[in-house]
């Protein structure tokens, strides 16, 4: 053995010595050597890691943070990461359990294997930033992002890693992504305060803050926390419980919090609940409520999702914090519908370390409901810890007030409102400036005729310089119009007009999110487009025909009949259609196709999709896309990186694709 070689042995000797010890120290909060004894092995590992050149990502000198990066790179999550639904009552709790218990016996009335009685785990909601782990199958940790959407978040790695309670390595052998939530103590809070120029506000703006700073240095200045409580992607053994699950996270190290409990019954929760709301105070960290959640995973399963949640889990949120101020003015706003909505402009004030300006005033009978005025002293609730909300009025007989009036007018454009229910709205889409501007700005986003280069101030100014007054106008635009705009030369113009150009040919989904009709996002446009297959279909479609659809109730159902009934939007839309705007749906053919009906698993990271984007791809065959393998698994796309999956699919037989051979297959199926 030469000398490199045995310096690389004692490098990883010492990396394994040094993470038992922080995991110990960190974690388990029960020091196994002193801090010089740590401090000289520490530095022996830095010697031979700049002798030999090499450092293992799962080292502890990686938790430095002397780095600044130039920018935050997206990251997509190998699983959606779900928000979940909230409940501030006792009786949205008992209506989600009654909702569960009608549901598992509906289940158990017409099925021989019975779904469990329900179970739920309760656990602490921490206020801090969420953060997705991702091990690869040698245990290492590979990436750590945001939430984000949900679907993509940032690459916050380096970040990441400074967090000393966070394992870098793990001993486990296929690729999993793990839930946490970044945190930071109230220690770390005030010795961080005690030195710097700039005090943070309060806790989770100093996780957060933390976490999104590109100067890694400053992140790991913070010393933040985490405590980690779900598995959201696994390729290796499944787990059958949470509580199985959260066994298996404090077993490969992870930092756990100890409050974990099990509860059958709503009085059971409902004490629960109040336990911890009594402790809150106590914690040297902050937490806005209880997250509780069922037990069984074949119990989940057959519950699902919403759109937005998992319908097996609720956070109740405690009663958020409160404070008095004045009431300056009401200032009135357009929205993109046209509806003209209050805030109320308030005497700045200090809520839980946020300062507040402004909150939102719903509409006038909620104004009148709880007397708010002109000068009142008001109650101000951060509601969900977020929103500012005004909840009431202090006033005494001394305070002198001035009652709110609506507007008769548009504030923006002049023109009479006209009042729907408790709503007011200008009717004037053609020339009132917010509704024109943020309708364009729609119709042009990435998600509905993505228009590329165009802007909110490109908007302004085709709405201003060149009288755009409706969406049919931007396909009447010519390169020597936009030459006069500000900022506009040559190459943009052209680019601009080539964009709008393009814009023509889009897919039906893209081009009916962009119409903007009220309570249709993007997925429910996704949804409307596979279920009837083109526009003729989708303007026509009675109620019955689109609550018959998955997803879609009974208010989105109703959005869409009326928006269509409108002889303005039908005008418009043909109008669309006759400046060679074109949406299509190509609609997959799946007969006498290789992968239709078939058992597809992909895993491993793919270069040309992402894990949304194949399992897409593979449905518009006809495949049935699988999480897991088995002997009823047809086929297995392995990218790089395929861990106990392409191992499990070699043991069985099952025919093996990369992803070149994936391509040849699918340029085959198109010709």
């Amino acid at each position: 053995m030469d000398k490199k070689e045995d310096k690389i042995l004692k490098m990883e000797k010492l990396i394994e010595e040094l993470n038992k010890y922080s995991y110990s120290y960190y974690v388990l909060d029960n020091p196994v050597v002193s801090d010089k004894e740590y401090d000289i092995k520490y530095d022996e590992l830095k010697k031979l890691e700049a002798e030999t050149g090499i450092v293992y990502p799962y080292s502890p000198t990686m938790r430095v943070g002397d780095v600044v990066l130039p920018q935050f790179e997206k990251y997509t999550h190998r699983a959606k990461l779900f928000s979940l639904d909230k409940a501030q009552s006792f009786e949205e709790l008992i209506e989600w359990h009654n909702r569960n218990v009608k549901a598992v016996n509906e289940y158990n009335l017409n099925h021989a294997d019975k779904l469990p009685p329900l179970k739920y785990v309760l656990t602490k909601k921490f206020d801090g930033l969420t953060i997705n782990c991702t091990y690869d199958e040698n245990g290492i940790l590979i990436k750590a992002a945001t939430r984000g959407t949900g679907v993509t978040g940032e690459d916050i790695t380096s970040q990441a890693k400074t967090i000393k309670t966070i394992p870098l390595k793990i001993d486990n052998d296929a690729v999993i992504e793990v839930h946490g939530e970044a945190i930071m103590t109230k220690e770390a809070f005030e010795a961080y305060n005690s030195k710097s120029e700039i005090p943070l506000k309060n806790l989770r703006n100093g996780a957060a803050g933390a976490l999104r700073n590109l100067n890694v240095k400053e992140t790991a200045k913070r010393n933040l926390s985490a405590f980690f409580y779900d598995v959201g992607y696994n390729e290796g053994t499944q787990f059958k419980t949470y509580i199985e699950m959260m066994n298996f996270i404090k077993e490969k190290g992870f930092p756990v919090d100890e409050y974990i409990k099990s509860c059958t019954n709503i009085d059971e929760i409902k004490k629960e609940i109040e336990y911890v709301g009594n402790i809150r105070k106590t914690l040297n960290y902050d937490i806005d409520g209880v997250v509780i959640v069922i037990d069984d995973f074949k119990t989940r399963e057959y519950l699902g999702y919403t759109i937005k949640f998992p319908k097996w889990a609720i956070a109740y949120k405690f009663e958020a914090e409160e404070a008095t101020t004045k009431l300056i003015d009401v200032e009135w706003n357009v929205g993109r519908s046209g509806r003209v909505t209050p805030t109320a402009l308030l005497e700045p004030v200090d809520i839980a370390g946020v300062v507040v300006k402004r909150a939102t005033l719903n509409n006038m009978d909620d104004i009148k409901r709880k007397g708010v005025k002109i000068g009142s002293r008001v109650f101000i609730r951060r509601s969900n810890d977020v929103i500012p909300e005004i909840m009431g009025t202090s006033d005494d007989e001394n305070v002198k007030t001035v009652e709110i009036e609506p507007p008769i007018v548009c504030p923006s454009c002049g023109s009479e409102l006209v009042r729907e229910g408790v709503h007011f709205f200008c009717e004037n889409t053609l020339s009132c400036k917010p509704q024109m501007v943020k309708s364009i700005v729609h119709f042009g986003s990435r998600e509905a005729m993505n228009i590329e280069g165009f802007s909110e101030k490109t908007a302004e100014q085709l709405f201003e310089k060149l009288d755009i007054k409706s969406i049919s106008d931007l396909f009447r635009i010519k390169k020597e119009d936009l030459l006069k705009l500000d900022k506009f030369a040559e190459k943009k113009a052209a680019n601009l007009i080539e964009a709008i150009e393009k814009s023509k040919n889009c897919d039906l989904s893209s081009f009916i999110y962009s119409l903007s009709i009220p309570n249709v996002g993007k997925k429910t446009a996704n949804d409307l487009v596979k279920k009837f297959k083109n526009f003729d279909n989708i303007q026509k479609a009675t109620y019955d025909e689109l609550i018959s659809v998955q997803d879609i109730g009974d208010i989105v159902a109703k959005s869409i009949v009326e928006f269509f009934k409108q002889e303005k939007i039908v005008k418009s839309i043909e109008e669309l259609f006759s400046l060679g705007v074109c949406p299509t749906y190509q609609e997959s053919e799946v007969t006498n196709n290789p992968l239709t009906g078939k058992t597809v698993v992909a895993t491993g990271t793919l270069k040309n999709y992402s894990r949304t984007e194949i399992k897409e791809k593979l449905e518009s065959f006809g495949a049935n896309v699988a999480g897991s393998v088995s002997k009823k698994t047809d086929y297995v796309i392995a990218g790089e990186n395929a861990g106990s999956k392409y191992d499990k699919a070699l043991k069985l037989g099952i025919k093996i694709l990369n992803e070149d051979e994936f391509e040849e297959l699918v340029k085959s199926l198109q010709n």
